[in-house]
């Protein structure tokens, strides 16, 4: 039996190909996934706030990636690697690395130059990073994360909070967190900074 996972409005489906990088046999649901994969986070999490990171560590095409192989490492096989594949979202494959250099070079010139507020440079690196879609999964979580770290770590400002709930589910916070996310595409990011803030 292999692993059956039902996707809900935001989510990349995986192909076959990435479905066979699961490590962990044994799962074969999207609620068996969830689990595995929230452990592993967890361990991510630890693992960011035993150090301190500088704002050049934090806006590094290795850090991004070594994120991403933390929260997800112990599940999947191509964690912390770039997707091989397009998605439903996102910039072609081929041109995911490209992009993810423009975001940091973009990134580092709003602080700088102080473009925007701190928020605003966090949160538009978030959304950046969903846009190109660096992984075949957990590109949100891996996002929203980095954007923590970018504005507690290199902006030294209070953590996010991001509706203290768990986005990965559908309900009425996924759904404001999509409509806010859908705005900032068009360009807007008022939405989207309240709802990391809130």
């Amino acid at each position: 039996m292999g692993l059956e996972i039902e996707y809900i409005e935001g989510q990349s489906p995986l192909d076959e190909d990435e479905k066979e990088g699961l490590l962990v046999k044994t799962i074969s649901t999207r609620g068996e996934l969830d689990e595995f994969e929230q452990r592993n986070i967890e361990s991510a999490v630890a693992w960011t706030l035993r150090r301190n990171y500088k704002l050049e560590e934090i806006l590094s095409e290795k850090f991004i990636m070594e994120l991403h192989r933390q929260m997800f490492g112990e599940v999947w096989k191509w964690a912390g690697k770039f997707r091989k594949s397009n998605k439903n979202i996102g910039v072609d494959k081929f041109l995911v690395p490209t992009e993810l250099r423009k975001l940091i070079a973009d990134c580092r010139f709003w602080i700088d130059h102080k473009v925007f507020e701190p928020d605003e440079i966090a949160v538009r690196f978030n959304h950046r990073l969903v846009q190109i879609h660096l992984f075949p999964n957990g590109n949100g979580r891996h996002s929203r994360l980095c954007a923590d770290i970018l504005i507690s770590n290199g902006l030294k400002r209070p953590i996010f909070t991001w509706g203290n709930r768990n986005l990965s589910k559908h309900g009425e916070f996924r759904k404001k967190y999509l409509e806010a996310i859908y705005a900032a595409d068009e360009g807007d990011y008022k939405l989207l900074i309240e709802f990391a803030r809130s």
